[in-house]
């Protein structure tokens, strides 16, 4: 099995010319993106790479000044960027609810929703391995730009253990944040496929904002890993975005973006160390079990109006993102099941009724045997009993709605 990372490494320019030539390339290929993005969606979003290639290579070396492989590295750009939207969309579906029975719905979105070209506004290139970047013998990154190859030095620590010969090195992308510049390399890695007769774990994870995750194992043994305190520091984070956006001044929209790059790193640096800290706890040969979330609100009626909308959910896909390579590093897995029933069903009788929750108390009852627990547990519990029926078999394993045991 394949495994990829993405290397962060800052780059250290010796001189304003070089700064000045990844400026002038990074705009080049945004510009260049943006016109391959108004052609797709003018054209019934076809992403068949040999038709863009062949309508529109010469314009974007022309157009452009682009060298031939940064003019086909752009179609790669926006067709990629095509594909993720259109997988978000589909993971979150529009609702609307029926005036006349109350009744709520939901439709699956496409790509024809969108109603203007997704356009690219920051300035930034992709770089093939070897044709645009290489790593030189000499510890420096040779990087290609409109006016020639450039050499720099990357800081990274730890980039070392990338240089053991197991890893291989891909695609890179150059840009520039908070006026430093940065190099994101692409590496992957062959490591040992899952192998579900060496399970020695099975770990059902609820994931909510109460507790971040609440995780069950195959011992009968529950973990809480606290998320009000996270909450509480969001919802700051929301009051001084709320301050300054009323203000409206440069200033202040300068701030408003150091906000939000602030806020997006400390939401990373939380999703790591909590994905490490289950990596950690549960060890090799772990299978981790989490219920897909598409289309699950995490609605908050117990905050303030103002404040439910940034409450409501939390950037779960990237924590699962994170826990899912690193646990291939220590031969375990990631595998999703269905949502359903998994906060209404009892662990004990397997009775399913939503009224067994208790919402305010965070506490689950059942009245048919009379089993009590925090609800947050419940989920896990029922999870994890889903793992268990994937170990022995089951591809896709869920719930059906029942009420006897």
């Amino acid at each position: 099995m394949e495994m990829q990372v993405t290397i962060k490494t800052k780059l250290k320019i010796s001189n304003s010319e070089i700064a000045w030539s990844f400026s002038k390339t990074m705009e080049q290929y945004r510009q260049a993106c943006n016109y391959v993005s108004e052609y797709i969606f003018n054209h019934d979003f076809d992403m068949k790479q040999s038709r863009l290639n062949k309508e529109l290579y010469t314009k974007l070396r022309n157009l452009f000044s682009l060298k031939s492989q940064m003019a086909q590295s752009v179609i790669r750009t926006v067709i990629a960027r095509y594909k993720t939207v259109k997988t978000q969309m589909a993971r979150r579906p529009y609702k609307y609810q029926d005036q006349n029975t109350g009744e709520w719905y939901r439709e699956v979105r496409d790509l024809t929703w969108l109603h203007k070209p997704i356009s690219f506004n920051r300035p930034q290139v992709d770089l093939q391995r070897n044709r645009d970047w290489s790593y030189l013998s000499s510890g420096q990154l040779s990087i290609n730009t409109l006016d020639g190859r450039v050499k720099v030095n990357p800081i990274c620590r730890g980039f070392n253990q990338y240089l053991d010969g197991t890893w291989k090195f891909g695609l890179a992308k150059l840009l520039k944040s908070s006026g430093k510049w940065y190099l994101h390399i692409s590496a992957t890695k062959e490591v040992a496929d899952f192998n579900k007769q060496t399970v020695k774990h099975v770990v059902g994870l609820d994931r909510g904002l109460r507790f971040l995750a609440t995780s069950y194992d195959e011992q009968g043994k529950t973990a809480f890993f606290e998320g009000q305190a996270i909450m509480r520091k969001r919802a700051k984070y929301q009051k001084l975005r709320a301050t300054l956006q009323a203000k409206g001044t440069k200033s202040a929209k300068r701030r408003l973006k150091k906000l939000s790059g602030r806020e997006n790193r400390w939401i990373s640096d939380v999703n790591h160390c909590l994905s490490k800290t289950l990596v950690q706890k549960y060890g090799a040969n772990t299978l981790f079990v989490l219920e897909n979330l598409n289309g699950v609100s995490f609605e908050r009626t117990d905050l303030p109006k103002a404040l439910r909308n940034q409450n409501k959910s939390w950037a779960f896909y990237q924590l699962e993102q994170f826990l899912t390579y690193k646990v291939h590093l220590h031969n375990s897995e990631v595998v999703e099941v269905s949502a359903k029933y998994t906060s209404q069903r009892c662990p004990k009788c397997g009775v399913i009724k939503k009224d067994n929750r208790n919402h305010e108390k965070h506490e689950y009852h059942c009245d048919n045997c009379g089993y009590r627990s925090n609800d947050d547990r419940i989920g896990a519990m029922n999870i994890q009993l889903l793992g268990t029926q994937y170990i022995s078999g089951q591809e896709q394993p869920k719930f059906e709605l029942t009420t006897n045991a």
